[in-house]
């Protein structure tokens, strides 16, 4: 997957963004479910997994995350909505370009879980960042300007569009289609 990371292939405009947000906004607020667990085992490398540990200490196992000289625990787990990387990505195939390591069917917004909210996925739990997570280059670059764009506007913000970031309080396995649901 490493050379396909930087190749943008069809983008969406704004207006198809803005088409779609409403699904995005309909995303389960209480119980969903995880939908794709992806490692980055090296810069612009991606495994897509069917299971994976979290750690508290390390994150995901696998990823490399902890491998930086001074990795943030406010930001050790990424974690997408699964319509809304659907949207920006247009095919499942591309969502691990996103560059996050979970996907989720589940509302991320901040009216539905604000900083300090805690998820239990499989056996693990994480908690929710106060630090936003926002579409960067690589982000434009592999979905297009207007996806970056739209992900950080305030209508993009107010579902948490490029995700969250969260740190794992609970160690444990998460699989496929594990629900992922409020404590």
């Amino acid at each position: 997957m490493a050379d396909s990371l930087n190749m943008l292939t069809t983008a969406r405009n704004a207006d198809e963004l803005r088409a779609g947000l409403e699904r995005v906004r309909e995303s389960p607020r209480e119980v969903g479910s995880l939908e794709m667990i992806v490692a980055r085992p090296a810069v612009d490398e991606r495994a897509v997994l069917d299971s994976a540990e979290l750690q508290t200490e390390g994150g995901l196992v696998g990823d490399r995350w902890s491998r930086g000289s001074r990795p943030n625990p406010k930001s050790m787990l990424t974690v997408m909505n699964a319509r809304a990387v659907d949207l920006v990505a247009g095919d499942r195939s591309r969502w691990a370009l996103a560059g996050d390591q979970l996907f989720a069917d589940f509302d991320l917004s901040p009216d539905n879980i604000p900083a300090g909210t805690r998820l239990a996925i499989g056996s693990a739990v994480i908690e929710v960042s106060d630090q936003p997570h926002l579409g960067c280059e690589k982000f434009s670059a592999r979905f297009g300007e207007a996806a970056r764009e739209f992900a950080n506007s305030p209508e993009g913000t107010a579902v948490n569009m490029r995700g969250i970031n969260t740190r794992v309080v609970q160690s444990g396995t998460i699989r496929l289609g594990d629900t992922v649901r409020k404590l």
